[in-house]
């Protein structure tokens, strides 16, 4: 739980809009921290014992509390991975791709509990916090952070995690034993790589893919990655290419690239195209499983 991700708009959803959470702690107030396992709960001065309306500003955290509890969600996202899920069908949109939550809309739905991502919706939650409202902020860098999320929730909303933990362990049950050397490109301009500290780099451990630049650190404005020289990428060498394919058509431009040619992985074939969502910002659950059986087959 702890990314102008061209890209630059959807890393920065990536990083600040990524949900999930690992050890819970009570605050008066949402943390600014962006890179560690967390999820803040600030309550409300006579909170209730079980959430039965749950606002969530996040794709991740709409769909498990969907999942948990089909009747609790009651205000969600505006993003596309819901807006094409008919289980989210009639539900409030309550925000749109990178802007601010619509505070009048959510406070109209009367939440018993809003749910936010570290680092993104601070400002928001931060304010439904003055007006009396419970908030949860939340950031899932790894698995063990979506675990612990999950079953916080679930304890929340009252429902039974233990279908999606099922679910969670079947997905990591796919992976192999050993597998060959890989390096991640998630952007061109510039390029980055996740380290061990990001929910791709903890995907690619769980699967044990070794990751090349797994314990890189250096100076980046995204928790989670580095940035790469080209001289660095033909350095590393990996096995395999895995491109993190968006909107801005990262592959192609790759490929125009003089340093493209002298990978090894380039000239073996060996180049894999990656969704955004599931491998570098869990999106949903689906997403996550379509990840996962994509690794398996690596």
């Amino acid at each position: 739980m702890k990314m102008q991700w061209l890209l630059r708009g959807s890393i920065i959803l990536l990083i600040g809009a990524i949900a999930a959470c690992s050890t819970p702690s009570t605050t008066p107030e949402a943390s600014n921290t962006n890179a560690t396992e967390t999820t803040e709960v600030a309550t409300k001065a006579d909170p209730q014992e079980t959430v039965r309306k749950v606002v969530a500003l996040t794709s991740l955290t709409a769909d498990l509390v969907q999942t948990l509890e089909e009747d609790v969600l009651v205000g969600m996202p505006g993003t596309s991975i819901l807006q094409a899920d008919e289980r989210f069908a009639g539900l409030e949109v309550v925000s749109a791709p990178r802007t601010e939550p619509d505070l009048e809309k959510i406070v109209a739905l009367e939440p018993d509990l809003v749910i936010g991502a570290i680092g993104f919706h601070d400002r928001a939650l931060d304010r439904l916090q003055e007006l009396d409202i419970e908030t949860m902020a939340v950031d899932v860098n790894g698995w063990d952070s979506l675990k612990a999320l999950t079953q916080d929730l679930a304890q929340k909303i009252d429902a039974d995690p233990e279908p999606l933990l099922n679910r969670y362990d079947a997905c990591l049950a796919q992976a192999p034993e050993t597998a060959p050397t890989a390096l991640v490109l998630v952007s061109r301009q510039p390029l980055l790589s996740p380290n061990q500290q990001s929910w791709a780099g903890d995907f690619l451990t769980q699967f044990n893919i070794k990751n090349v630049t797994a314990d890189f650190q250096g100076e980046s404005e995204f928790d989670g990655y580095i940035t790469l020289s080209e001289e660095k990428v033909l350095t590393v060498d990996a096995d395999m290419l895995l491109v993190v394919e968006t909107e801005e058509n990262v592959l192609a431009q790759l490929k125009g690239d003089a340093f493209w040619g002298e990978l090894k992985a380039t000239q073996n074939d060996a180049v894999h195209v990656f969704d955004y969502f599931g491998f570098i910002n869990p999106g949903s659950i689906m997403s996550i499983e379509a990840t996962c059986e994509k690794l398996a087959q690596l």
